[in-house]
């Protein structure tokens, strides 16, 4: 792969005077040049998105949909390049970036059978009052570096679905496969539909504060959330924002732990703990809680391979970025400062290339520690143990985040009580991280605001209005 040509902007390749790269977190090795977008540039793309969407959003549902799947098909043709340019990239296993391409594909061809239909609130004789949904303009996507393909076009398809004009923001730390998506595009949808803007640290806040930018889409960190939030206040822009969690997993003391513990493992260090919406702490019950730990150490040591995302088998793929890296040895360096007990060890690999830390386990560590208050974002995970079921929802909801929540559970109608009474955008019984492109998911408190996918996520692209019509005034 060579220095990437330019910034997709109105259906062509735009250079930049600019050039940066990313690093490859499985070697450390640079990865090739790609464009720093300027605020000129920035102007030029909103410009272009503008005119776009003056003709895009007269398109009917059936013309929208055509090119939504003939764009999943460009994409599918280029399937193998893309899972090793997000290997090289995030650092994802390749097995899981097979399975991230696999989800974007399905969402964007059910994204594709997708309408927001008028909703008819009253028809009588006298008059008709209907709820329309109009696309706001032009929306900007900005992008997370931990699931950059499916959390990326996940924004751009409902846009574009609702008759939107976007511009997508990769993360700096993962530009090249959404840079792809852009350059497949420029050969399906009209100029200046959908275009992709590489930059620094200087092009989220540049869209923000545009005026032509009518809507922001962020996933991201809460820290981050915020000042999109307050930058888009001045604007009165539009904002639709997916933010960290810190998910608990409720294990019932009548599970069957064979049948539960891989998924519940898998799920607290896939992708190296680097998804908002995986297992961050998990409250097991007093009477299985020994049997559970034991279990899930042996299953971690056996199952859960840490290695470069190329190499075989590997579970937990390395930490994504140097930052992050930091920030999660730091996390480690707790476990002796305070003493916590461990059930497993994790290593950080420092004499291998990448950014390589293996998947530790936090015995029952106090509830106010740092590994239960805060969002890790790597491959550590705390057991707790429960005895009363009110003092776990309290503990499980005792958080400001409020992304997802699970109860596990052979006693569905006990389950499915607790489930109801904790405070997250999803919540799963006997399962989690379950998505589809046809369910709403979002935050509760401050993992979010609105919800991305769905027919709810995608009114978040759209103006409500209600049109009044009187029939008989000039009778």
């Amino acid at each position: 792969m060579a220095t990437y040509p330019g910034n997709i902007v109105n259906g062509e390749f735009a250079a930049t005077p600019e050039t940066r790269h990313s690093i490859d977190p499985s070697t450390e090795q640079a990865l090739p040049e790609v464009p720093v977008a300027t605020e000129e540039q920035l102007d030029l793309a909103v410009k272009h998105a503008r005119a776009a969407f003056n003709k895009w959003s007269k398109t009917t549902h059936a013309e929208r949909s055509k090119l939504m799947l003939a764009f999943a098909d460009g994409i599918e043709a280029n399937r193998h390049e893309l899972e090793k340019l997000q290997s090289m990239e995030q650092g994802k296993p390749l097995g899981l970036a097979g399975q991230e391409m696999d989800m974007t594909l399905t969402w964007l061809r059910a994204f594709a059978t997708m309408e927001v239909k008028d909703e008819i609130i009253e028809d009588t004789e006298e008059r008709r009052i209907t709820s329309t949904f109009p696309p706001l303009g032009v929306c900007g996507a900005i992008v997370p570096w931990n699931w950059p393909m499916l959390l990326g076009l996940g924004k751009v398809g409902p846009a574009i679905m609702t008759g939107n004009a976007v511009i997508m923001k990769p993360s700096p730390f993962t530009p090249y496969c959404d840079l792809k998506f852009g350059e497949i595009g420029m050969s399906i949808f009209p100029p200046g539909v959908f275009q992709v803007l590489s930059g620094d640290d200087n092009l989220g806040p540049w869209m923000t504060a545009h005026p032509g930018i009518d809507m922001i889409s962020f996933t991201g960190s809460i820290a981050t959330g915020k000042k999109i939030a307050a930058s888009c206040s001045k604007t009165l822009k539009r904002v639709l924002l997916e933010l960290g969690g810190n998910d608990a997993a409720i294990v019932c003391e009548d599970v069957d732990i064979e049948k539960c513990l891989p998924k519940i493992t898998m799920l607290s260090f896939l992708n190296s703990g680097q998804i908002c919406m995986l297992t961050k702490r998990v409250y097991v019950h007093e009477k299985i809680y020994d049997q559970f730990r034991d279990a899930m150490v042996e299953f971690t040591k056996n199952h859960v391979k840490t290695g470069g995302a190329f190499e075989e088998g590997v579970v937990v793929g390395p930490v994504q970025n140097s930052m992050q890296y930091e920030l999660v040895k730091n996390m480690y360096s707790e476990i002796e400062k305070q003493g916590w007990n461990v059930a497993l060890e994790g290593k950080i690999l420092e004499t291998s290339k990448g950014y390589l830390i293996e998947p530790a386990i936090i015995d029952n560590p106090p509830e106010d520690s740092r590994i239960v208050v805060e969002e890790p974002f790597g491959p550590i995970v705390p057991l707790l143990k429960w005895s009363d079921e009110q003092d776990v929802i309290d503990r499980a909801n005792a958080l400001e985040t409020g992304l997802g929540a699970s109860v596990w559970s052979k006693d569905l109608d006990r389950a499915e009580r607790m489930g109801r009474q904790l405070s997250a955008g999803s919540v799963w019984i006997n399962s989690h991280f379950d998505v589809a492109p046809n369910v709403p998911y979002g935050g509760h408190k401050e993992s979010g605001i609105g919800m991305e996918w769905g027919i709810e996520g995608f009114k978040h692209y759209t103006n409500s209005r209600s049109l009044w019509v009187w029939k008989k005034v000039f009778e």
